[in-house]
């Protein structure tokens, strides 16, 4: 069996510039990515961008710009910033580009062929900037306004002729999907909140407009637009070369092994997406994952309080594996999280410099100074030096099966242990005091201390990837090198070779003040 991996990020809707939601998916989508290329999988990892709909068209319109060449100067601003992320994504879809049109027509016509569509009349309340339409317990009054309870965003009393998905038809299909399919949607929180939705009784979904033009025509009817969530859902798969299904790309990748997603869209994702597929008859995806919002000091980012953290700004002043690091560490993936420029400084300083970042510069510099710059040979272990190795060979499938059940936060707190176990280890064994009673000694501490590192930079490499190749360069481990077979092999580490100089990881943050 091939081992091929397919993840995603929510597609992002292009009509501002990128906020900490946007870094805060990608990153921890390309945690995974990363990990699981280490275990020697085929990885493809799908990011892009969500270009049609009314509010793209509204906005174009008040930039006195053509809306596609209004999509082309946002999609590149979100395509640079997975370069700024560092991430490893394969491919960055466009739901204007053709292989996307193609597919979303070819889903359509399935779902005409199985009946699913019919053509009536739409009334209902409806949210621009959600491009989404809400029930009317969803909605409550604000300042005069009537607002979306969940995202807060204004709602207009919308009356139209639409076509119609029969979402009724499969409510049932869907309740038992989910009893049989437990793992589908995560964490479980997310999946409660969803059956209690769809038990609470599902309502036949608009999926076209006629109010504005920038979309995807309605096949036969070009006065319709078909509905930017049908549009938008079908990236995953368009992505693939969908309609050829025979093609190597969608053999092997679909169905997805996760979509990875913010709370505010898991229902188009575990409700509207799954009953699309059922209806066309194609495979589901293996699961959804609905990460929480990000916070700053407890309260949701919005201009209004002016409390809104700038990614780019943020790495610019403190770099990408600082913020990467920081929003897996502090953020219990699944629930909110609140992050701020005080906790990020204390992380950077205490888990980053003083934690990993020094036991690097320590270990190193001592054997510069006292081993020629050489990492010593030895066989003599004893049993303390053993189990320090042998502890996260040991862990591996645990580590793995935390990844596989996208419980990166556990994952990276092993993780950080393994890398104070090290401390404490070279602080104790204190191999400065042998290098004249007892050298053979000295070099065992330093040979375990040294294999040591270099499995946790390994494991800290899907997360923190600069730093941590540069750890593994200075040993003299290559790139095609950092795997998670790497860890499990015998005198990986070459002893001939000179150390190569490592400059200072992490910078410890000095208060502003």
């Amino acid at each position: 069996m091939a081992k091929n991996y397919y993840i995603t990020t929510p597609i992002y809707y292009p009509s501002g510039k990128p906020h900490m939601g946007h870094a805060y998916s990608s990153i921890v989508a390309d945690i995974f990515a990363r990990f699981k290329r280490l275990e020697g999988f085929n990885v493809l990892f799908l990011t892009g961008t969500d270009e049609h709909g009314q509010k793209i068209e509204k906005e174009a319109k008040k930039n006195n710009k053509d809306p596609k060449i209004f999509c082309d100067e946002l999609s590149d601003t979100f395509r640079s910033l997975t370069k700024t992320l560092n991430l490893t994504n394969d491919d960055f879809i466009r739901t204007t580009e053709k292989r996307h049109y193609k597919s979303v027509i070819e889903i359509w016509n399935k779902l005409v062929e199985s009946g699913d569509i019919y053509l009536d009349k739409y009334s209902g309340w409806y949210s621009v900037s959600d491009e989404a339409f809400y029930d009317e317990d969803e909605i409550e009054e604000s300042n005069g306004k009537h607002v979306s309870k969940s995202s807060g965003s204004l709602v207009e009393w919308v009356e139209e002729e639409s076509y119609f998905f029969k979402l009724s038809v499969w409510q049932n299909k869907l309740i038992k999907y989910y009893e049989d399919n437990k793992n589908f949607i995560l964490p479980n929180s997310r999946r409660n909140e969803v059956i209690k939705f769809v038990k609470k009784g599902l309502k036949d979904l608009s999926i076209s407009r006629t109010s504005f033009s920038w979309g995807i025509p309605v096949p036969k009817n070009n006065k319709h637009v078909i509905y930017v969530w049908l549009d938008a859902l079908t990236n995953y798969i368009s992505a693939l070369d969908y309609p050829d299904i025979e093609n190597v790309k969608y053999k092997s990748f679909w169905p997805a092994d996760v979509h990875i997603i913010g709370k505010d869209i898991l229902r188009f994702h575990a409700v509207f997406w799954p009953a699309f597929l059922m209806a066309a008859k194609l495979p589901l995806p293996k699961r959804v994952f609905g990460h929480g919002w990000i916070l700053s000091d407890d309260k949701k980012m919005s201009k209004s309080l002016g409390n809104i953290l700038d990614p780019l700004e943020i790495i610019d002043k403190y770099g990408v594996d600082q913020l990467r690091y920081y929003l897996v560490k502090e953020v219990s993936l699944g629930n909110d999280g609140s992050i701020s420029l005080e906790n990020l400084k204390n992380c950077i300083n205490n888990d980053l410099a003083n934690n990993y970042g020094n036991l690097c510069q320590r270990v190193f510099s001592f054997i510069k100074k006292n081993c020629n710059n050489k990492i010593p040979k030895t066989n003599n272990f004893k049993e303390t030096d053993t189990k320090l190795i042998n502890n996260i060979k040991d862990n591996i499938p645990k580590l793995i099966d935390l990844i596989n059940k996208q419980n990166l936060n556990e994952y990276i707190k092993t993780v950080v242990n393994f890398s104070f176990e090290a401390n404490k280890y070279f602080n104790d064994s204190e191999p400065w005091l042998f290098k004249q009673k007892n050298p053979e000694r000295m070099n065992t501490i330093l040979n375990t201390i040294v294999e040591q590192i270099k499995n946790i930079s390994i494991l800290l490499n899907p997360i923190i990837p600069i730093a941590t190749r540069k750890v593994l360069n200075t040993i003299n481990i290559s790139d095609k090198d950092i795997s998670i077979e790497t860890i499990r092999k015998e005198n990986i580490i070459d002893n001939d070779k000179e150390l190569k100089n490592l400059d200072i990881l992490f910078k410890k943050i000095e208060n502003d003040n």
